[in-house]
C-alpha cells in the first residue's frame, strides 16, 4: 500500500515549481531592463513616436504617408500619451508597457489556471510549461510564449493581449459557472473587443479559447442570452474604434501569407516536447468529453490545420490555440492526474522535458548578462539582438525621410523619422508596392541601365519621395550625397545635397 507523501516532500513539490517560475520571471524583469531589439520593435516604438506627436491624426507609423494602421490599438494610444505627458522617451515608455504585460500575463495564468486545479503548484508548473515546454529548435514569434520569444518581445501588444486573454478565460469561466450581472457580461464583451484591437492574431487565440469554455459549460439560455449581449457588445465596440477599420483586416490577408508560410515549417523540432501535453489532453478527454483545454485544442489544430490546407498561412498564428491547452495539460496532469504513481511519472516526464526546453533556450541569459560573460555551452545558444540606429540621431530629426534597405527599414523609424517603404507589409498602404519597387529601383545594380536606375532616376526617386537621408553603404555613395557619419556593419549616413 502507498504510503501518503510526508508533509516536507509536499512543502518541497509546491515551492520547487514556484521557486523556478519566480526566477524566470526576475529574469524577464532583468530583460526588460536591457530590452534587447529584434522583431518588430521599430515598428511599436515608431507607432508610440507617431502617437505621441499627433495622438487623435497619427497617419502611417511607418512613412510619411496619412493612413490608418492596426498597429493603432487602444494600448498604444495609451502609450503614446503616457509619452506625450511624461516626456519619457518611448523605449522607457516600452519598458513600462513590458512590465505592464508580463504582469497581467503572470497574474493572467495563475487566475486561468485556478479555475482548472486547486492545487497550489499548478499556476507556477503551468507558467514553467507555457515558457519551456517547446522543443530543440529555437523558435521566436510574436504570439508565441516560448522563454526566448517572451524575452524578444515582451515590450510587444501581443504580450499584453495574451495577458488579457488568460484574465478572459477566467473571467469568462467562472461568470458561465456561477453566473453574472449583465454588467460583468459586457465588460466581458469589451474586454473580447479589447484583446483583438490590441492584437489581431492573439484576438483569434483568445475567441477560440472562449468559444471552448462556452462548449464545455453548455450554458443555459439566460446565461446564453447574456453571452450573445456580451458579444455584441464587442463587436459594437470593434465597428467603433476610429483608428483603423477592424473588419477591412479580413479582406486583408493575401499580403500576409508569405511570411507566415515559414509557421509550418519543422513542427516536431519546434514543438516536439508539446507532444507530452498532447498525451495528456488524450487522458483529460478520456475522464471528460467535453474538458475545455481538449476542446480549445482541437479548434486550433483545426485552424492551424486549414491555414496549410488552403494556403492561407497567415491562420497558423493561431497555433498557440492549440500548444497553449497542452502545455497547460501537460502541467495540470502532474498535480491532478488519478493515482499518486501516475502523477510522481507525469511529474518526472514534465521535469525532464521542462529542463529540455530551458537548455533549448538557455541563451536567453545572454540578453541580460550579454554574450562575453557566458560560459561557451551557453554562448553558443545565444542569439545576438539588432545594434538599432541611435547612431543617425545627432542628425536625422523627426519626420525626416531616409532611404534605406528592408532591414534598416524596420528600426529608423523607432527614432522618429520615416523611411520610404515600409519595413513590414502594410495591408492599408495602397502605395506600399511602388514605394518597395522605387527602394529597389533607387539600390538597384547596374546603375544607367534600362533595368536599373539612372542618376537622374535615381534623383528623381528622391525628390518624389522627398528624401532627405540615405542609410547605406560605402558602395552607395553618388554625387549628390553627402557622407555625414559611419556605423555599425560598414554603414554610411548620407545627406543628399
Amino acid at each position: 500500500m502507498l504510503r501518503a507523501a510526508s508533509p516536507g516532500a509536499a512543502r518541497a513539490g509546491r515551492a520547487l515549481p514556484l521557486a523556478a517560475a519566480a526566477l524566470v520571471l526576475v529574469l524577464l524583469l532583468l530583460v526588460i531592463v536591457r530590452l534587447p531589439w529584434a522583431g518588430d520593435l521599430g515598428m511599436h516604438a515608431a507607432t508610440v513616436q507617431r502617437l505621441r506627436h499627433s495622438p487623435l491624426h497619427p497617419g502611417n507609423p511607418l512613412v510619411d504617408a496619412d493612413t490608418p494602421s492596426p498597429y493603432y490599438s487602444p494600448w498604444m494610444l495609451l502609450l503614446g500619451c503616457l509619452a506625450r505627458v511624461t516626456g519619457l522617451p518611448v523605449f522607457d515608455v516600452l519598458r513600462v508597457g513590458a512590465v505592464v504585460g508580463l504582469g497581467l500575463l503572470a497574474t493572467g495564468v495563475w487566475r486561468y489556471v485556478r479555475t482548472l486545479s486547486g492545487h497550489r503548484a499548478a499556476p507556477a508548473l503551468a507558467f514553467l510549461s507555457l515558457v519551456l515546454l517547446w522543443g530543440p529548435l529555437l523558435f521566436n514569434w510574436s504570439g508565441f510564449l516560448g522563454l526566448n520569444s517572451l524575452a524578444l518581445t515582451v515590450s510587444y501588444p501581443s504580450v499584453l493581449a495574451l495577458g488579457l486573454s488568460f484574465h478572459f478565460w477566467a473571467w469568462l469561466t467562472r461568470a458561465l459557472r456561477t453566473g453574472a450581472g449583465w454588467g460583468g457580461w459586457l465588460g466581458l464583451g469589451a474586454l473580447w473587443a479589447l484583446i483583438l484591437l490590441c492584437h489581431q492574431f492573439t484576438g483569434v487565440v483568445a475567441s477560440l479559447g472562449a468559444l471552448a469554455t462556452v462548449i464545455a459549460a453548455r450554458p443555459d439560455r439566460s446565461r446564453a442570452t447574456r453571452l450573445g449581449a456580451a458579444a455584441a457588445c464587442g463587436l459594437v465596440l470593434l465597428w467603433v474604434w476610429p483608428y483603423y477599420d477592424f473588419f477591412a483586416l479580413f479582406s486583408a490577408g493575401a499580403g500576409l501569407e508569405a511570411i507566415h508560410r515559414s509557421l509550418y515549417g519543422h513542427l516536431a523540432a519546434r514543438f516536439g516536447l508539446v507532444l507530452l501535453g498532447v498525451a495528456a489532453l488524450a487522458a483529460r478527454w478520456r475522464r471528460d468529453r467535453r474538458d475545455p483545454l481538449v476542446l480549445f485544442f482541437v479548434l486550433g489544430a483545426l485552424v492551424f490545420a486549414a491555414g496549410g490546407l488552403s494556403g492561407h498561412y497567415s491562420w497558423g498564428r493561431a497555433l498557440p490555440a492549440a500548444l497553449i491547452p497542452a502545455q497547460l495539460a501537460a502541467a495540470l496532469e502532474a498535480v491532478s492526474a488519478g493515482r499518486r504513481a501516475v502523477r510522481a511519472g507525469w511529474a518526472c516526464a514534465l521535469g525532464a522535458a521542462l529542463l529540455v526546453g530551458a537548455w533549448t533556450q538557455v541563451g536567453t541569459l545572454g540578453y541580460v548578462t550579454g554574450r562575453d560573460a557566458l560560459p561557451g555551452v551557453v554562448a553558443a545558444k545565444y542569439r545576438a539582438p539588432w545594434a538599432g540606429y541611435h547612431w543617425i540621431t545627432p542628425w536625422v530629426g523627426y519626420g525626416d525621410v531616409v532611404m534605406a534597405r528592408t532591414t534598416a527599414s524596420r528600426q529608423i523609424p523607432a527614432y522618429g523619422a520615416y523611411t520610404v517603404a515600409p519595413g513590414y507589409p502594410d495591408v492599408f498602404l495602397p502605395s506600399a508596392g511602388e514605394r518597395a519597387d522605387a527602394v529597389r529601383r533607387y539600390f538597384s545594380a547596374g546603375a544607367g541601365s534600362e533595368a536599373g536606375a539612372g542618376a537622374s532616376g535615381r534623383r528623381g526617386v528622391l525628390r518624389e519621395y522627398g528624401v532627405r537621408w540615405v542609410v547605406g553603404g560605402r558602395g552607395d555613395a553618388e554625387p549628390w550625397l553627402r557622407r555625414v557619419a559611419a556605423g555599425p556593419g560598414g554603414q554610411v549616413l548620407y545627406a543628399v545635397r
